[in-house]
């Protein structure tokens, strides 16, 4: 993957399933060549349902429709989705089928949680928002929020290129494919636009620390605020460090963090390194309104992510990740206006007088978690690697 930043892109920033549902679908409907999807999960429910008849028209027209799942995030997709779609012509391939129960071994927590749509060629869909509708998770009140991008230009290119090259790996991981002839539409490279832009990848290859490393030096170089929306952020100890280093030189480093237990372990291991970012001087804001499943950022006034991965240690070391970096003013000013919003209207600043007065038992809790986090990350190998 080419790490240089590519010009004469146009890149709109979708925020939620109300905005992202409505622009992959007309996407999706006017396609004529190639529909190729890939998400975490894909959810029947109202936004799935809607997704996947468009996905099966499109291959009732004559479209080539591919669709990639990982076999844990929709672990129901098998039943449920995928005969539906392959009894209307859709290719579907399930990313590591087999899931063991009480598994922790590399096989388990390797994971599909890229969230990319490329149609035609043309427009391409990145973010972290997967195929399920924004209310689908109990209790919550409103929609959770995430955001997603759509991309035209000569990235699409890149995001094209990388999920044909994933295709190509599932494929011939499956005996019965491995002679299925593979046709691949040419995309369209034209400029369009005026944004410069990157697509990078995290995988278990030679781009293990891509997005991690752009993140870093991002940081590294700010000049006056950072502004990072992570659903769970567990970084390593050179990520914690280039924070604190920041908050040290002057810049303004707020983290909007989930406020709200979706994923009871990552919740409480994350809450264990509050106080030493607070206390260094970063700004800790949770949200707590509804569901935060964001992961983005920006870095002063032109530098901005919009992806799929979390800065925790099953994103950074062990899933299959992508996020567009984006340098561009007025989409950093966009998103940034986007994130502050978030947290006029549902954020809680924390302080580190009011977190010293936890109790005992919820510390407790933290340290359990984090504890557990690290034997996970230890059993399947990376724990010399990731200095929790």
């Amino acid at each position: 993957m080419n790490n240089r930043a590519l010009s004469g892109n146009r890149i709109k920033l979708l925020e939620s399933g109300a905005e992202y549902f409505p622009a992959l679908l007309e996407a999706i409907q006017s396609a004529r060549h190639e529909v190729l999807l890939e998400t975490y999960i894909f959810e029947h429910d109202s936004a799935g349902i809607l997704i996947s008849e468009a996905l099966r028209a499109a291959a009732l027209r004559g479209v080539t429709v591919r669709v990639m799942v990982d076999g844990f995030g929709a672990r129901s997709f098998a039943d449920v989705t995928m005969p539906e779609m392959a009894a209307d012509g859709v290719g579907v391939f399930i990313y590591r089928r087999e899931v063991r129960p009480f598994s922790l071994g590399r096989n388990r927590l390797r994971r599909l949680h890229r969230k990319l749509v490329v149609v035609d060629g043309r427009v391409a869909f990145v973010g972290g928002i997967n195929i399920i509708d924004d209310m689908d998770t109990p209790g919550q009140t409103p929609p959770r929020v995430d955001f997603a991008v759509r991309v035209e230009g000569p990235l699409v290119v890149r995001v094209h290129s990388a999920m044909a090259h994933l295709w190509r790996i599932v494929s011939w991981a499956s005996f019965k494919r491995r002679l299925a002839p593979m046709h691949w539409v040419n995309p369209v490279r034209t400029r369009v636009g005026s944004v410069r832009a990157n697509f990078l990848v995290r995988d278990n290859l030679g781009h293990r620390r891509d997005i991690e490393n752009a993140y870093m030096q991002a940081v590294a170089g700010a000049q006056r605020e950072v502004l990072i929306a992570n659903a769970y952020f567990f970084p390593g100890r050179a990520f914690r460090h280039a924070l604190v280093d920041a908050a040290g030189r002057g810049v303004k480093v707020t983290l909007l963090l989930q406020g709200r237990v979706e994923y009871w372990l990552l919740f409480h291991a994350c809450r264990v390194l509050y106080p030493y970012l607070l206390g260094a001087g970063v700004r800790i804001v949770e949200y707590r309104k509804s569901f935060l499943h964001a992961k983005v950022a920006v870095v002063d006034e032109d530098w901005a992510t919009v992806g799929s991965s979390n800065i925790d240690p099953f994103s950074l070391l062990l899933a299959r990740e992508a996020n567009v970096l984006i340098h561009d003013q007025a989409f950093t000013a966009t998103l940034r206006a986007s994130l502050e919003r978030v947290i006029t209207d549902g954020g809680v600043e924390l302080t580190l007088e009011g977190w010293q007065k936890q109790t005992l038992w919820m510390r407790g809790i933290s340290w359990f978690a984090y504890g557990t986090v690290r034997v996970a990350i230890g059993l399947a190998g990376y724990g010399g690697r990731q200095s929790l």
